[in-house]
């Protein structure tokens, strides 16, 4: 959440803000209302319990003294019920304040290039040369079929639609890949390996701003105060919630695989066929947490270890800057890394790299302190995906088939996997 102190001094900063995300700027005008409401009455509660004190001891002198204290007698009730009317008002607005605060967005970057839609996003740089075939390409949910190595009707039939289940060297490679994304990122960039639960409670979601938003998007257990989490982040970012780390601490670097539970509530007929849109995933996902000073150059070597998966498995991608329109709730910044699927002669989303500054950090409070006897301040937190695995073993399909059917593995990915090529059963 944002900083309401911050809010109150430079109100015009974040209502611009809003107008940059094309969020509705009167939110902060409504949060500034219910603010001012809630000292208010917090202050007129606090001067009356003072007063209360007072004529307590006034009372007291009187009684000791043998003097008539009947007057201040009902004036101390009259006090005291007005205390109980204010303290009410007090939880309330309160709570009122806190439940705006969880719904307004962060606010972009200075350096956000501005803009409506995905349409105005920024490409940064383009990596890898694409294939070239001398037949069609296929679409990697046929070629996963012609293989063998993914049934998608008997998914359908054991859950439903948007499920899928890996088989054989299917299986295997999306193995593979969670193993060599961890491996990679933590031999490579300093990472600690944490295999986290994938259901989580209503705290750490609203902590990483899942909660309230984004709640018709989460598979909820009915009955319980749990969900089946979105992304390994919420686990992982929430790991040292309610904590307070040292300077010397930090940067904390944390990757970790999980299975990924979306409902996709609002996507009806979007990429209905094949691994790009699913309701349960698997994702090697990393996050970190590092002093404020530190983040946006952190946010650049993020891109750049999730990039160096793609590169390392030779798959053509391209870096693209979102614009403040695409912007989410939670971001400051955000890096898309998309990469090359021939078959459909487009590049799509295989990893985003975020920024949240300390809108998390408030809501879960992550803190640190730079030296002993030294103020808390709040964490800067990061998430990046280091990559999604369905969307990878897509990529790998389309970009290494070959004209016979087979698929050739990457190099990288050759010591993981035992084979070099995965061939029909039947060739």
């Amino acid at each position: 959440m944002l900083d309401i102190r911050a809010i109150r001094n430079d109100p015009d900063r974040f209502r611009t803000g809003l107008r940059r995300k094309h969020a509705d700027p009167a939110l902060i005008d409504e949060l500034l209302a219910a603010d001012a409401a809630w000292r208010k009455a917090l202050t007129e509660s606090e001067q009356l319990k003072s007063r209360r004190n007072k004529t307590s001891e006034a009372i007291a002198t009187k009684k000791r003294q043998g003097l008539d204290a009947s007057d201040d007698i009902r004036e101390m009730r009259e006090v005291s019920e007005r205390i109980k009317v204010l303290d009410d008002e007090v939880r309330q607005l309160e709570a009122r304040v806190q439940e705006l605060l969880l719904g307004i967005p962060n606010i972009p970057h200075e350096s956000v290039p501005d803009g409506e839609s995905e349409a105005d996003n920024v490409v940064v740089r383009h990596w890898g040369e694409r294939p070239a075939f001398m037949f069609p390409p296929r679409p990697h949910w046929e070629i996963a079929q012609m293989l063998d190595i993914v049934d998608f009707e008997r998914a359908v039939k054991i859950t439903g639609s948007r499920f899928v289940a890996y088989k054989g060297l299917g299986a295997k490679l999306e193995r593979a890949l969670a193993s060599f994304m961890l491996d990679f990122h933590i031999e490579r960039h300093g990472y600690t390996e944490v295999f986290p639960a994938f259901i989580a409670n209503e705290e750490s979601l609203i902590g990483t701003g899942n909660l309230p938003k984004f709640g018709e998007e989460m598979f909820k257990l009915e009955g319980l105060p749990y969900y089946l989490i979105p992304t390994a982040e919420v686990p992982l970012t929430n790991l040292y919630r309610d904590e307070i780390l040292a300077a010397s601490d930090l940067p904390v670097l944390l990757a970790g695989y999980s299975a990924c539970f979306r409902s996709e509530a609002g996507s009806a007929g979007k990429d209905t066929r094949g691994l790009i849109r699913l309701h349960q995933f698997q994702k090697v996902e990393l996050v970190k947490l590092v002093a404020p000073e530190e983040s946006y150059q952190a946010l650049e070597r993020l891109v750049e270890e999730c990039a160096a998966i793609l590169e390392a498995l030779h798959l053509p991608y391209r870096v693209v800057e979102i614009c403040t329109g695409d912007l989410g709730f939670k971001e400051t910044k955000k890096y898309d890394l998309e990469v090359w699927l021939p078959a459909q002669e487009t590049y799509r989303e295989i990893s985003s790299c975020s920024n949240f500054e300390d809108f998390q950090a408030r809501r879960a409070n992550l803190r640190f302190r730079r030296e002993e006897g030294a103020k808390p301040e709040y964490l800067h937190t990061l998430n990046g995906s280091g990559l999604a695995i369905g969307r990878t073993v897509a990529a790998i399909l389309e970009n290494y088939q070959q004209e016979d059917g087979s698929v050739r593995i990457p190099d990288a990915l050759v010591p993981y996997m035992g084979v070099d090529v995965i061939r029909r059963r039947d060739a």
